[in-house]
């Protein structure tokens, strides 16, 4: 019988002294990517190289699900965000499109624990041969899916309203099209599926219970990760802007900001590689409601971030180096934290 780990970390001089345990659900997991639950014992993870799997959480039992994605696994790439809603599972994945090729690709099935047969509702055009900012987060917000592209590497074209790559799509839950879109009353040059644009990598996003918003994380390049709001026809200026961070070489991107381009509530300079996140509401804890909890991939931090709607308050680091890369994180129905980590490894967040 596995042995579980448990970690006990005391906050004294960080978060009101509390204390916290992280509890180790699962190991071995291959370069992990998301998780959704089904139910309060069962989660949908997916794995970078194409792998879905179904995991007990309670009984430790894995087991992997047939389908029928054609997955290209290139750098950044793969089987990505996982999303259950009503017996029906969306899903997110770098699809292949031939010679190299591949597009930030969006599918949904009716959900079978052994086999699902996926049917895309969204591609995002043009197809690129890039390994580089898929974004990929999938959430729902009444009948509406939002999807994150990323911009693939490719700069400027985050500025192309005629092309999905670097954009917040917003779709119906069958793929078409909602008439009260964008192109449709003010941005008639925009693309139908197009929500917002001017995104680099959007690795997280999460609608919140409080005010019925969604809200983002992003990756800016060497320093300009942000945290903000998804806006209707708004532009988030990527690569006008550079949110405080340069290109890798050194040299200067832009100004961080300026009027006419959608402003984040908070920036992180130097970068932390923000990845998924969360608003909470739970019982666990409690202190956390309304908060945003950020995880990180290169600062391998979990940060609570505090806010009052636009205005930024105060963050918190809850801990930071202890687990790895933090890749996802999700709300049991308990208001216990599930995360995954690039370790391969699934944590249990309690008290």
């Amino acid at each position: 019988m596995k042995k579980v780990l448990i970690i006990i970390l005391f906050l004294c001089t960080k978060l009101h002294a509390n204390e916290f345990k992280l509890e180790r659900i699962i190991n071995g997991l291959e370069r992990p990517w998301s998780l959704s639950f089904i139910d309060n014992k069962n989660i949908l993870v997916t794995e970078k190289p194409g792998t879905l799997k179904i995991i007990n959480i309670f009984e430790e039992k894995v087991n992997s699900i047939n389908h029928n994605l054609d997955v290209l696994e290139d750098g950044q790439g793969g089987l990505l965000d996982v999303l259950y809603k009503n017996e029906v599972v969306y899903i997110s994945y770098s699809e292949n499109r031939l010679n190299g090729n591949s597009s930030t690709s969006v599918a949904r099935a009716n959900f079978n624990e052994y086999k699902m047969d996926f049917k895309n509702i969204f591609r995002a055009e043009p197809p690129i041969n890039s390994g580089y900012h898929f974004g990929s987060r999938l959430v729902i917000k009444d009948k509406h899916l939002y999807i994150t592209a990323g911009e693939r590497g490719q700069g400027m074209i985050a500025q192309d309203h005629t092309k999905h790559p670097g954009s917040i799509i917003r779709i119906n839950l069958d793929g078409s099209i909602p008439k009260d879109n964008p192109k449709f009353l003010n941005k008639k040059e925009w693309l139908p599926e197009i929500y917002q644009i001017g995104v680099r990598n959007p690795q997280g996003m999460s609608l919140s219970p409080f005010d019925n918003k969604i809200y983002l994380t992003n990756h800016g390049a060497r320093g300009g990760d942000w945290f903000g709001t998804a806006n209707f026809g708004e532009n988030y200026g990527w690569k006008i802007l550079g949110w405080g961070g340069t290109n890798y070489s050194g040299t200067k991107i832009g100004p961080k900001w300026k009027p006419g381009y959608t402003k984040p509530i908070k920036y992180w300079v130097p970068s932390i590689a923000v990845s998924a996140m969360v608003i909470y509401q739970g019982e666990t804890f409690k202190e956390w409601n309304g908060n945003a909890i950020i995880t990180s991939l290169k600062d391998q931090s979990l940060r609570i971030l505090k806010f009052d709607k636009k205005r930024f308050i105060s963050e918190k680091i809850v801990f930071k180096g202890d687990i790895g890369r933090i890749r996802d994180i999700k709300i049991h129905e308990t208001g216990d934290l599930y995360l995954l980590t690039d370790k391969g490894v699934l944590w249990r967040m309690h008290k």
